[in-house]
């Protein structure tokens, strides 16, 4: 092997002398959540939000580099399994569009009354959307 070849975060040998573009992580690890209630409540509070017929999204500034998301889904949407499935989609589609949402904001997410939830998709394409919008509406104060 030469001196100048190694391996990168995935494990894939590169050459050290050729220009190497990081891949963006596409994970969801805890530092990208909001968990507390007091969390819950500062974006609350801000009262900045933005929604379609998909979403309503609320925004608040975080002073993080990167953006941090919360889901909330109430009993009124149905039951255990219903709600659960709304969750997993917010988080798939924050997961996959996280480096196209605004840096330094926090989200939380919750969906409109439907008969079912919606596709991935429209929950992905929902969320970069209503995230701008709101993050807009943060910039404006």
């Amino acid at each position: 092997m030469n001196a100048v070849a190694g391996y990168g975060v995935l494990g894939v040998s590169f050459d050290a002398r050729s220009p190497v573009t990081p891949t963006p992580r596409f994970s969801f690890p805890p530092h990208l959540r909001l968990k507390t209630p007091a969390e819950f409540k500062r974006v609350y509070d801000r009262k900045k939000s933005a929604g379609d017929a998909v979403l309503v999204v609320y925004a608040c500034e975080n002073d993080l580099p990167h953006p941090r998301l919360g889901c909330s889904v109430s009993k009124k949407a149905g039951n255990a399994v219903v709600r659960n499935r709304y969750k997993r989609l917010f988080r798939e589609a924050f997961r996959l569009g996280q480096h196209d949402l605004p840096p330094g904001v926090d989200f939380v997410v919750i969906p409109r009354s439907q008969p079912e939830p919606p596709s991935q998709e429209l929950v992905a394409a929902s969320l970069r959307a209503l995230a701008r919008q709101a993050a807009n509406r943060l910039a404006r104060k």
